[in-house]
C-alpha cells in the first residue's frame, strides 16, 4: 500500500474524574458497551501535553454496536484533573462538542428528557436535519443529530456511537486546510453566518457565528468503515466576542473533550503529507522519549497526534491488533491484510458485541 486510508472517527477523547462513573452513563444512555480495550498505565508518549512528565492513568475504549466511534475514556489516576476555570462556551477554541447520531431525533429526546439530561428542543439546523443537545453529569456537551446509516440497528437503544464533533476556530478557512484537505471533508453542506434559533439554549448559543458544516463526499474505506460510518465535522467562528481556548492553563486528559481520533492504514505516508502541509506530528509512537516500544496493552498499534491551525488536538491510531473474544484467545490482527483498503467482513465486526460489559460490574 503506498497512500493514507482513513477508515473513520474511532473515538472521541472524554477527560473525566472516574473512568467507571462516566462508563456507567455513557451505557445507559450512549449504549457504549463494548469494551475494546481498558489498562491503566503511564502515558509516556504525550509529554508536550502533560508539562513533559509521564502520568499515571486509567483509559477505556467504548463502542455501540449500532456503529459510530467510541468513546475513550480517560481518567488521571496520580494528580486529580482540572476543570476548566471559565465557563466554556460555543465558538471557544477546541472541541466543545461531541455529535451522536440517532435514527429518531424525538424518540431520543423524549429519553433524555426524562432524566433532565436535554438542553434543548427537537430543533433544524441550516440543513434543515433535526437535532438537539444533551449534557452528561460531567459537564460535557453532546448534539445528538438525526442519521440514517447504522451497521446493527437495536430499537431499545436511543443512539448509536460517535458522529463527529463541533470544534471551534478563529478561520474556518484556514481549519479546513485540515480537515478538508487531509481528512478528506471536502463537502461543504451549508457555510453560513448569523445568529442562530437552533442553538438557544446551549452556553454561548446567543452569539452570531459563521458556522460552517462538513462532510465527506466518498465512503471510507478501510477494515472498520462499515462500523463506523459517515461522519461531519462542523466548525464554528463566533463573531461578536473573543474565543478563549478550552485547554487554557489545563494538561491533556483534564476534563472534558481532549481529542478527536482517526482510524487510519498508512500512518507514516500520512506523516508525511501532514508534515508538507503544515501540521507535523507533534506526538508519534514510533519515536518513544526513551526509546521504548509501543505498548497499548491488549490492543497494539501505532499512533500519533497532530494540531489543527488553533490547537484541537485531532489523534490518528493504526491498529495493529485487538481482542475480539478474549476468553478464547482470539485477537484481530489487522497488520497482514492484503487490502486495508477492504472493510472487515460483517460477521468479524458483528463478533465484538461478544465484549460486552455490563455497567453494574463496572467498579
Amino acid at each position: 500500500m503506498q497512500r493514507k486510508i482513513i477508515s473513520g472517527i474511532q473515538q472521541i477523547g472524554i477527560g473525566v474524574k472516574d473512568v467507571n462513573e462516566a462508563w456507567r452513563w455513557y451505557i445507559e444512555h450512549f449504549g457504549m458497551n463494548i469494551r475494546i480495550f481498558e489498562e491503566k498505565a503511564k502515558a509516556e508518549y504525550m509529554l508536550p501535553y502533560t508539562n513533559g512528565e509521564s502520568k499515571e492513568r486509567h483509559a477505556a475504549l467504548a463502542i455501540n454496536m449500532m456503529g459510530g466511534g467510541g468513546f475513550e475514556i480517560w481518567q488521571h489516576t496520580e494528580r486529580v484533573p482540572e476543570a476548566p476555570k471559565f465557563e466554556i462556551k460555543l465558538g471557544d477554541l477546541g472541541i466543545f462538542a461531541g455529535k451522536i447520531k440517532t435514527p429518531n431525533a424525538h424518540a431520543s429526546y423524549l429519553q433524555f428528557k426524562q432524566n433532565e439530561s436535554a438542553l434543548t428542543l427537537v430543533e433544524n439546523d441550516p440543513g434543515n436535519r433535526e437535532h438537539f443537545f444533551v449534557k452528561d453529569p460531567f459537564g460535557n456537551i453532546f448534539q445528538v443529530v438525526k442519521e440514517k446509516e447504522f451497521f446493527m440497528f437495536n430499537s431499545k437503544k436511543a443512539t448509536g456511537g460517535t458522529y463527529g464533533a463541533i470544534i471551534g476556530t478563529t478561520n474556518p478557512d484556514e481549519a479546513m486546510k485540515l480537515y478538508k484537505d487531509i481528512l478528506g471533508y471536502d463537502q461543504v453542506v451549508y457555510d453560513k453566518e448569523g445568529i442562530f434559533d437552533d442553538l438557544k439554549g446551549i452556553p454561548g448559543g446567543e452569539n452570531k457565528f459563521r458556522r460552517v458544516l462538513l462532510r465527506h463526499s466518498k465512503n471510507r474505506q478501510g477494515a472498520f468503515a462499515k462500523l463506523f460510518g459517515p461522519t461531519e465535522i462542523e466548525l464554528f467562528e463566533v463573531k461578536d466576542r473573543k474565543p478563549e481556548k478550552i485547554f487554557k492553563d489545563r494538561l491533556w486528559g483534564d476534563f472534558g473533550f481532549i481529542h478527536l481520533c482517526f482510524d487510519v492504514s498508512g500512518i507514516k505516508f500520512l506523516k508525511e503529507e501532514c508534515e508538507q502541509k503544515g501540521f507535523p506530528f507533534t506526538v508519534d509512537s514510533d519515536v518513544h522519549p526513551e526509546g521504548k516500544p509501543f505498548d497499548m496493552g491488549e490492543a497494539a498499534g501505532h499512533f500519533a497526534y497532530i494540531e489543527d491551525p488553533d490547537g484541537t488536538l485531532i489523534e490518528f491510531v493504526e491498529t495493529h491488533k485487538i481482542p475480539l473474544i478474549k476468553k478464547l484467545g482470539w485477537y484481530l490482527n489487522l497488520s497482514k491484510r492484503k487490502n486495508p483498503e477492504e472493510s472487515l467482513p460483517v460477521w468479524i465486526l458483528k463478533s465484538m458485541r461478544f465484549m460486552k460489559v455490563s455497567p453494574n460490574k463496572l467498579k
